[in-house]
């Protein structure tokens, strides 16, 4: 049985901190499987992987400026622009023998379900390995992975729209992840489901749970009473310099 924690808006540090306490929980039995949808709060956010540089990755004299909060991930993964109205954030928190074996297999599989949700929208989707789901070749959703005590936390992004300009005036992009790339900028190389398709982000919303739940026997719930006092233990961890620049 799985618990599907409903759309919800938190800070950065929340958002990061829930996933962490929900995973905990899950390793130590008190907690069931959990897929969870969230958003996160105005002006938006930053959220880098575990081993990156954010001094390399982030402009931080602009997200100051901009009121945007940056948080690292226990996550690997790039370097991600969380746009309140621009997209819709999932995570699945189970025990890894859920899953395929291997981590290229375990991206696999749990991207399928945004594929599907994407496929019943009308939209042809696609995977592209390690962990981005792509339309005509250009990424819609990216994902990040960490395994420990015996459970997957993943969680990504599926665009509904883009804010290019943001987007790229906050993040510094590397030219040499660009080198197996089909496009020649970060740019040109993203789409989003209003470009492809004119539906709603409610629409989009309702297809993945629809994708995300398919096959699985599940009830929606919300976080226990510990889980939420555990979140709010480990948000001190998100919100530090410690943990936010340890690289």
């Amino acid at each position: 049985m799985w618990r599907v924690i409903g759309l919800n808006v938190y800070q950065a540090f929340e958002n990061m901190a829930i996933d962490e306490a929900v995973g905990e929980c899950v390793a130590s039995g008190a907690s069931q499987p959990t897929i969870r949808f969230y958003k996160w709060s105005y002006p938006g956010s930053v959220s880098i992987g575990r081993f990156q540089c954010i001094a390399e990755e982030v402009d931080l004299e602009k997200c100051k400026e901009l009121g945007v909060d940056c948080v690292r991930r226990v996550t690997g993964g790039g370097a991600v622009f969380h746009d309140p109205e621009g997209e819709i954030t999932y995570s699945v928190i189970a025990p890894a023998r859920y899953f395929s074996r291997g981590i290229p297999e375990s991206y696999r599989e749990i991207c399928s379900y945004i594929i599907d949700a994407l496929s019943g929208l009308g939209i042809c989707a696609g995977f592209r390995p390690v962990n981005d789901v792509v339309v005509g070749g250009k990424k819609i959703s990216g994902s990040a992975q960490t395994r420990r005590n015996g459970i997957i936390i993943q969680h990504g992004t599926i665009l509904y729209k883009l804010d290019r300009n943001t987007m790229f005036s906050l993040l510094k992009p590397s030219r040499l992840k660009l080198s197996d790339k089909a496009f020649g900028n970060f740019e040109d190389g993203l789409t989003c489901v209003r470009e492809e398709n004119g539906v709603s982000i409610a629409q989009l919303y309702e297809a993945l749970l629809d994708g995300f739940t398919e096959d699985k026997e599940y009830r929606f719930g919300e976080l226990s009473e510990y889980e939420r006092e555990l979140s709010m233990r480990l948000g001190e961890k998100y919100l530090g310099r410690e943990w936010n620049f340890s690289r």
